[in-house]
């Protein structure tokens, strides 16, 4: 699905069902330097079950035209903008490290629009490793490297998917060097300078999801305890062996835990 939005392009899955605004609407928001593929399982099964599902391609990434947001902020602000572009009043976000960073923001800037919050891989702020940080703007194969490293646990590592012939962190590699030149860095710089996420979670009053990769080393459990205490109205899921990226690592985990907490569309 493409929407127009100040004269750009923005790009949209829909879970292989057209997107109708009149039903339960759910926004899937990528992290870093990723795009909407992240998100093929999950929102498939929503769109198929009673919901429309959006899965976006921030600005700058995938197919979706335009630079890089700056902020954390910024990217708030266009997501309420896209809302208003497809016909949404109200939905749920579900995003991952960065895009739960913007979701956090979002449910705090405007409270009104949004009915449910998951957050994977994420916390009350994201500094980022200054090497990384450098790596993606001077060399970014070694950002992509460290990213892959750092961002899986020990288990992903060795093979064994559940999706037989899929390649765990090479699928992660590719899709990082996919992206275009200088997105990695603004994003990385954007979750860096990310200050504000202790006061946007405690405006929260929506219900709330924390899933916890057990293993997670960019955004280790300590953060999403941290996360999920801040928030009035949360519960958190914890996955076993898992990393910062939880939809590939732990795909059926991962959507177990979206499917209790969202329920069977209203």
């Amino acid at each position: 699905m493409e929407l127009e939005l100040e004269g750009r392009k923005v790009y949209a899955a829909t879970g292989g069902r057209p997107f109708d605004a009149r039903m339960p609407a759910m926004l899937f928001i990528h992290g870093a330097g990723q795009d909407h593929t992240a998100w093929q399982l999950p929102a498939r099964h929503f769109a198929w079950h009673g919901h429309g599902a959006l899965a976006l391609d921030l600005p700058g990434h995938g197919r979706s035209e335009g630079p890089p947001l700056a902020t954390i902020g910024a990217a708030a602000s266009w997501l309420a903008r896209v809302m208003d572009a497809a016909g949404i009043a109200k939905a749920a976000l579900v995003g991952h490290s960065m895009g739960a960073a913007i979701a956090i923001e979002a449910a705090a800037t405007f409270p009104e629009r949004i009915s449910r919050l998951a957050l994977l891989g994420s916390g009350l702020s994201m500094p980022v490793n200054e090497a990384l940080l450098t790596s993606a703007l001077a060399a970014p194969e070694a950002a992509f490297a460290m990213i892959v490293d750092w961002g899986h646990g020990p288990r992903a590592k060795f093979g064994g998917n559940p999706a037989p012939g899929l390649w765990m962190t090479g699928g992660a590699q590719a899709l990082l060097a996919r992206s275009r030149p200088g997105v990695l860095y603004a994003d990385l710089a954007a979750c860096n300078g990310w200050t504000t996420g202790d006061a946007a979670a405690a405006c929260v009053r929506c219900p709330a999801l924390v899933v916890i990769g057990a293993r997670d080393a960019m955004t280790p459990p300590r953060a999403g305890d941290a996360l999920a205490r801040r928030l009035t109205r949360c519960r958190t899921v914890s996955i076993a062996e898992c990393g910062h990226m939880p939809m590939a690592e732990a795909p059926e985990a991962t959507l177990d835990a979206l499917i209790d907490f969202f329920g069977p569309a209203a």
